[in-house]
């Protein structure tokens, strides 16, 4: 459960993380990203670590009421497995077609960027 948590904060960090503050970033990539506990980033803050764990729980909210309403993430997941599915496709039914292929995998190299 915790790393599915910590899978989703990191991909809608990703999406939405110029919409947030420079302390948000800071505290969201420490510890999301640098596995930082809430004591190492309150020593390095001079803060609490209830004032961490305030500012992160705060930002996961954030986070999350972006994606309810842009749905940027959800879209991204969507195409991306549409796009595996349309790549699967074609290895089995058409491998030997090098335009086809060469396509599909220019279009898989468009949903990483």
């Amino acid at each position: 459960m915790e790393i599915e948590k910590n899978e989703r904060i990191n991909s809608l960090f990703e999406f939405y993380q110029p919409l947030l503050t420079e302390k948000q970033n800071q505290y969201l990539e420490l510890y999301y990203a640098d596995d930082f506990s809430l004591g190492e980033i309150a020593e390095n803050f001079n803060v609490s670590r209830q004032a961490v764990y305030d500012n992160i729980k705060r930002t996961e909210k954030i986070l999350e009421a972006y994606e309810a309403k842009l749905h940027l993430d959800a879209e991204f997941q969507a195409r991306n497995k549409q796009a595996d599915e349309i790549q699967q496709y074609v290895k089995q039914h058409y491998p030997n077609d090098r335009q086809l292929n060469n396509l599909v995998g220019r279009l898989e190299n468009l949903e990483e960027e």
